[in-house]
């Protein structure tokens, strides 16, 4: 049995029974339970009613925070030729084709996000078990596979604090807020933005229920339930 240190346990106590919090109060609270010596992130947890098994019922997408993730984002990009300047005239801390690839195959993995022309895939594709268990493999459907004329779009979105989400075996998303320093009303129109974004992506193949509970923690707190109706209420205005 693990035991739990007595910072977690007097942050536990501002828990009020097993009741769920409307979105603002649990923000709030968070805050308050907050502990550790560093700045911690808000993260949000849906478990979803689809079946992670199911390919009709895959739940992937991207939100865009408003107020980003309070974190500089390291931006890689592969491409070559027109494109690779283009993306570092656009501001790419990283641009390349075939000596990234061999950098990251050698280990080095100084970077947060990756985006790809369609041109570069092919070279990209062999980085699938190096980037792919870290989340950081150019997708298309993710939004990070993208003609050139478009970098300038996509690194300037990932700057600000573009987020992606995705479906785990266990039906469960997990996605970051941001962090425990940022203003409860900064925080509250990111959640904002994660649950547009995740209703968005409801796949035709769901059934029943989408989002069966919701939970707000920080990196070192213990986990808030959200009031659902409330909750999903902010997908609508």
């Amino acid at each position: 049995m693990v035991r739990q240190s007595k910072n977690y346990q007097q942050a536990v106590k501002l828990l009020e029974g097993t009741g769920d919090y409307p979105p603002r109060e649990a923000i709030e609270l968070a805050k308050k339970m907050a502990y550790a010596k560093f700045d911690e992130t808000v993260e949000l947890h849906l478990r979803m009613g689809v079946d992670p098994r199911n390919a009709s019922q895959q739940v992937r997408g991207v939100a865009l925070l408003p107020h980003g993730l309070g974190k500089t984002v390291r931006v890689l990009v592969f491409a070559q030729g027109e494109a690779e300047t283009i993306a570092k005239t656009a501001g790419a801390d990283f641009v390349g084709g075939d000596e990234l690839v061999k950098k990251i195959e050698d280990g080095w993995l100084d970077f947060d996000t990756t985006i790809a022309t369609p041109d570069m895939m092919g070279k990209v594709g062999k980085l699938g078990k190096i980037l792919g268990r870290r989340g950081l493999m150019p997708n298309p459907k993710s939004g990070t596979v993208v003609a050139a004329a478009d970098l300038p779009r996509v690194i300037g979105d990932a700057r600000k604090g573009r987020v992606e989400f995705k479906l785990d075996r266990t039906a469960i998303i997990h996605v970051p807020l941001g962090k425990v320093s940022f203003e409860a009303d900064k925080l509250m129109d990111n959640l904002t933005a994660v649950i547009e974004a995740v209703v968005r992506a409801k796949p035709s193949g769901a059934k029943g229920q989408y989002i069966r509970t919701a939970s707000l923690t920080t990196t070192m707190g213990p986990g808030i339930r959200l009031d659902l109706k409330p909750t999903l209420a902010l997908s609508s205005g």
